[in-house]
Parts: structure tokens; sequence; C-alpha cells
């Protein structure tokens, strides 16, 4: 069998060639010991990158179907797993981040949205991912590389889950030395021609989701809540109950792991057009009735939040 760890590197290699002669990002300066990149030759067929990092890198290698296929695949997904990192690390821009650790992020994202689950499991790409970060990049790059992969392991509901072994208490973090984040969202609901409708956002995740937004220092939760919605979908909200708080760990590549506690509402608006706001981490918005909730891939964690919704509505009418 063919040393996969030997041909991701290779893989990584490639991309990190080809990212840098042909640049479409400001790529951070400094350069990461291991990683050779052939300044000056312009643009290449990644194949023919390919070929030449096997000859120098692993002469001999039996199996290259494995690095030519993720490497393609990877290019081919860039566009959709670039807008991915920019939403699992909103506040580290992807032009910021250096030329290695996005690099290994698409070859990490790539294997574990778009790989086969039983040729290369979640927890086997994620790791796989550290590894190469902590082998070539930066002194902080495994721990950024490990959080924006988990986030996004969170988002799928951790397939595999229970397949891992036991986390080592030397892993575990002091929730006391931990940034707190406070967020608020909503589930908005609106009546239209007799019927009540649920508006709803979209993520590069595909999964549609509440609306919700970063709260400022000391502001009150629930105006904080009815501004970011205005920003976020463009409505004026009425809220009406709290409908509960879901929390998260995140990570930023300079601040490390922050605690994110959202805190929803059930709030009312009028029924009219949704104008999402231009973000990385959103693709769309639109209203949903009750009868079509059932049919949307929905977050487990925000699932309990929506049926709390609809028995609220349901047993008072004035709302």
């Amino acid at each position: 069998m063919a040393n996969r760890h030997l041909s991701r590197s290779i893989v990584l290699q490639t991309l990190f060639e080809w990212d840098f002669n042909n640049p479409k990002d400001t790529i951070s300066p400094g350069l990461p010991i291991g990683l050779r990149p052939r300044v000056g030759s312009g643009p290449k067929d990644i194949k023919e990158i390919i070929k030449q990092n096997i000859k120098e890198f692993a002469p001999g290698l039996e199996d290259d179907a494995f690095i030519y296929k993720l490497a393609e695949e990877v290019m081919k997904k860039q566009k959709v797993v670039d807008e991915i990192i920019v939403a699992s690390a909103p506040d580290w821009p992807i032009d910021k981040i250096s030329v290695v650790d996005r690099n290994i992020l698409r070859i990490g994202l790539t294997e574990l949205l778009f790989g086969d689950r039983k040729e290369v499991p979640p927890k086997v790409a994620i790791n796989e991912a550290i590894e190469l970060a902590k082998t070539f990049g930066g002194e902080n790059s495994g721990k950024f590389v490990n959080g924006v992969l988990g986030a996004v392991y969170k988002e799928l509901g951790e397939p595999g889950k229970d397949e891992k072994s036991k986390v080592k208490k030397s892993d575990s973090f002091d929730p006391a030395k931990i940034t707190t984040e406070k967020l608020g969202g909503a589930l908005v609901y609106a009546r239209h021609e007799g019927q009540v409708y649920f508006g709803l956002v979209h993520d590069v995740f595909g999964y549609w989701t509440l609306s919700k937004g970063k709260l400022e220092a000391s502001e009150d939760v629930a105006v904080g809540t009815m501004r970011e919605i205005k920003e976020e979908i463009g409505l004026d909200i009425v809220i009406k109950e709290k409908l509960g708080e879901n929390e998260y760990i995140a990570s930023h590549p300079e601040k490390g792991k922050l605690l994110k506690k959202v805190t929803y509402f059930l709030a009312e608006s009028i029924y009219k057009e949704l104008v999402l706001e231009k973000s990385g981490g959103l693709d769309g918005a639109r209203w949903f009735p009750l009868s079509a909730i059932p049919e949307l891939r929905i977050y487990n964690d925000i699932i309990p939040l929506i049926t709390k919704a609809i028995e609220i509505l349901n047993n008072n009418k004035k709302l």
C-alpha cells in the first residue's frame, strides 16, 4: 500500500508551488521549511507539477493514483472549500492565511467533505492535515488547522464520532481561560395569506439555519439581536420570547479557542423579501411555510429551537 502521508505531502508541495506561482491572493511573507517553490516558472499543468514532485520527493513510489486524484479534487473544489474556510475563520481573511496553511486546509476539507469516508474516515482526514501543519507550517499552524477542521466537523454532525478514541486529558482546555464571545440570533416568523412562515438563512455548508450575529460589548442581548437581524437579512423584528441558548467552540488563529454563546429568540416581522447581507458564510435566505420545514437540512442543535417555536405559536394564536 502506498504511503498516504507521503502522498499528501507531495500534494501539498504541488499545491504550494501552484499557489506560489499563480497567486490570486496576497501570500503571507515567509517560506516554510521543507517546501520548495519553483519561483518564476509560470503556470503549469497540475499533472506536470505532480510528476516533477514525485520524481524529486518520492522516487520509486509504486502507487501514485491517490496523489493525482486528491490534487485534482482539491483544485476542482477550491472555490467552495475557500468559502468554507472563510466561514469557519471569519476573523482571518483567506489572503492573510499563509500559503502553506490554506493549502493544508484545502486538502483536509476536500477529504473531509468530499472524500470517500470508507477510504478516508473524517478523523483520519483531520489528523493527517494536522500532521502536515505541524511538519510544514508555522508554530501555530497545527492549532489553527485543527480549529478550522474541527469546527467544520462539528457542523457536519461529527460523523464517525463513536469510532474515535477517548480524548486525552492533556488535550482538554481550561474553560476559565477561554475567551467568550456573545451572539444573538432569532427564528423570525411572519404571517402571509393565512399561513405562518419562518425566515431562514442558508450557509455554505448546505444547511438552513437561524440568522445571528455578534453582540457589541455591554449591549443588551435583545437589542443587539434586533440590530444583527436587520443587518443580516434586512428585517425589522419584534422579540416575542426567548427560545434558548447554544454554545460551541470556535478557533481563531491569533486569539486561539473561543467559546461562542448564542441566545436565540422567537421574533415576528412583516412578510417581505429577505435581503441577505454580503457574507462569506451565507449564500441564501428564504421564507418557508411550516409544512416545508421537515424537508430541510437543518443542524441538530437548531431543530429543538424550531420545535419549541412551533409549539409556542400553536399554543398562542395571538403571537
